[in-house]
């Protein structure tokens, strides 16, 4: 964090301000009856601030149309708004008005700063992404449960450098061109990781058409020794759990926990997503979670309804939900191959249409429909041909995947030491 008592460091022409020097107007917003409806000015509120601009489309309307009212609350062109009070995640966002719409009202819960003549706003808005970043805002907040919020007074007297007028362009301009290049990077990247979405889906679309491990496929039809048949053939037993009471936080070593919904997504089984329920003296041990079990997740967001994962490990103790299930397959099927079909574009596919509920909320699949699903078997062996293929190429692209993630985090401090450099005045 750039400190005031570096101040030997900057140039000889630049100084520190507290940003209420330099403020023509800091200000709350206009606290008025808002509407979805499509009538009168836009106001704005917090998810206006989207993407690090003013997003049109997350405003709200209001019929006021006193003129004293219009004028006093109505946003100018390089306004900035700041978000004062939201979760500590949001704290600090800002974004700068532009005259994207003739009129644009300033809603509650977002400050306006309104600069002087000495400053350029671009300039100060960057400086108020490096320090949200670097989290000197979310330092000076008022903390509370579900959110934090910075008063005027704290705000005014935070430092900021000021350098002379065209200096500040030329290191708005210097920033806007680096960062050009970065975000063509960070598109590049973002690029290549759908791309390897699409390579995933292409090689279990492949396999569970028998591409994989077998030559001139036809469309439409599966190789020799292949058949359509139903998932519920190969299932011995479903079981679950109970629903409890329990505490949210995860168990301690000495007592039992519950597995909740979200400890169970694709391929993935998080011991931490749980909940205290009781001390092992309660322990039910046909609901207790063991390593290798093939766990299936029956209600959840449509996102992960039936997502299923095998348990590589586990530590804590936990015991199966009602939300969660537990497979138990014959011997004629591995449970990798269900896995992986379950994972596919098409086995997910089935599981949504065959689950019931609101497609925005908690979507259920019972266990008839689970054993309706159709599922292309073929002999044990070739099923763990099919497995080795589809994990080794799963291997490369988690390889691609965590190296794009690195080049990610890597452009995001490089998106930092850009701005530490131009509010240090090593930029140009």
């Amino acid at each position: 964090m750039i400190k005031e008592e570096n101040i030997k460091q900057l140039p000889k022409d630049w100084k520190w301000v507290k940003l209420g020097t330099v403020c023509e107007k800091m200000s709350n917003g206009a606290n008025a009856k808002q509407s979805d409806d499509k009538i009168g000015y836009p106001i704005s509120r917090i998810e206006t601030i989207w993407n690090e601009t003013i997003d049109l489309n997350r405003v709200k309307y209001i019929s006021e149309n006193n003129v004293a009212f219009v004028e006093k609350y109505s946003l100018k062109k390089d306004d900035i708004l700041f978000s004062h009070i939201n979760s500590d995640i949001h704290l600090g966002k800002t974004a700068i008005y532009k005259n994207q719409t003739k009129i644009l009202i300033h809603g509650i819960n977002l400050l306006l700063i309104r600069l002087n003549q000495d400053t350029l706003p671009d300039f100060f808005n960057y400086q108020f992404k490096f320090k949200r970043r670097q989290g000197e805002f979310m330092s000076i907040a008022q903390k509370s449960v579900n959110q934090s919020s910075i008063n005027q007074p704290k705000l005014k007297n935070v430092n900021f450098v000021l350098p002379p007028k065209a200096t500040q362009q030329a290191i708005v301009s210097k920033i806007e061109e680096l960062f050009s290049e970065l975000d063509k990077g960070i598109e590049n990247l973002h690029t290549a990781r759908q791309q390897l979405k699409t390579y995933r889906q292409s090689g279990l679309k492949w396999a569970f058409e028998g591409r994989l491990t077998n030559e001139n496929v036809k469309d439409g039809e599966l190789p020799m020794g292949w058949k359509k048949t139903n998932l519920g053939d190969f299932i011995e037993n479903i079981s679950s759990g109970k629903s409890y009471r329990c505490d949210e936080r995860p168990p301690r070593e000495d007592e039992i926990g519950i597995a909740k919904v979200s400890s169970v997504t694709w391929g993935f089984f998080d011991e931490m997503k749980s909940k205290t329920c009781f001390s092992k003296d309660f322990l039910i041990e046909k609901y207790l979670i063991k390593k290798n079990d093939f766990l299936f997740s029956r209600a959840n967001t449509i996102e992960f309804i039936g997502a299923c994962v095998i348990v590589n490990k586990i530590e804590k103790t936990l015991m199966l939900s009602d939300k969660i299930l537990r497979f138990i397959f014959t011997g004629d099927v591995s449970k990798e191959y269900v896995l992986y079909y379950l994972s596919s574009r098409k086995g997910r596919k089935q599981i949504e249409t065959l689950s019931t509920g609101n497609q925005d909320s908690m979507r259920n699949i019972g266990q008839e429909k689970i054993r309706q699903i159709e599922f292309p078997y073929c002999p044990r062996e070739e099923q763990n041909k099919i497995v080795q293929e589809i994990e080794s190429r799963l291997s490369v692209a988690d390889k691609m995947e965590e190296s794009i993630t690195q080049s990610l985090q890597q452009a995001e401090a490089l998106r930092q030491s850009i701005l530490k450099k131009a509010f240090e005045g090593r930029l140009i």
